[in-house]
């Protein structure tokens, strides 16, 4: 079941890695739900919820331990299939997706509540400019995000 939701993530989770070409385009691809080249902090508040569900093997309405574990694993392998982090620009993607990030109470369980509730302060860091929403803008040309500049 475990290498079948892998498998199935790495092909319907977004990938949080750089495309080849412009910084950030893979992201708007996956996260713009409405294909408007830009993703709102209600389109990302719905993909993490997809995302929490995906991982969240048996159903309980928790990430932990294994089911969070699989989900760093299928990251991480999404990111090197897509070559790495580019100039560094995708690095606080990866980083909102983290267990630290996630685990508001500190307990090492992740659940849709905390999962989703982090979505703000992501979604703040990955708006570099500050105009509410995420466009290809935010991510520069490998400069880097949440360099303080909105």
């Amino acid at each position: 079941m475990q290498r079948f939701l892998a498998a199935l993530a790495l092909t319907a989770l977004p990938t949080l890695a750089a495309a080849q070409g412009m910084p950030g385009q893979h992201f708007i691809d996956n996260w713009d739900l409405d294909a408007d080249g830009q993703v709102t902090l209600e389109e990302l508040q719905m993909r993490r919820s997809d995302i929490f569900y995906m991982f969240d093997v048996n159903g309980d309405g928790l990430l932990q331990g294994d089911e969070y574990d699989l989900f760093d694993e299928t990251r991480a392998a999404d990111i090197a299939n897509m070559g790495g982090h580019q100039g560094n620009a995708m690095q606080p993607v990866n980083q909102g997706m983290m267990r630290g990030a996630n685990d508001a109470n500190g307990d090492g369980i992740v659940s849709e509540e905390e999962f989703v509730s982090a979505s703000p302060a992501w979604f703040a860091q990955m708006d570099s400019n500050g105009d509410g929403v995420v466009t290809t803008d935010d991510f520069g040309r490998g400069q880097g995000m949440g360099n303080g500049n909105g």
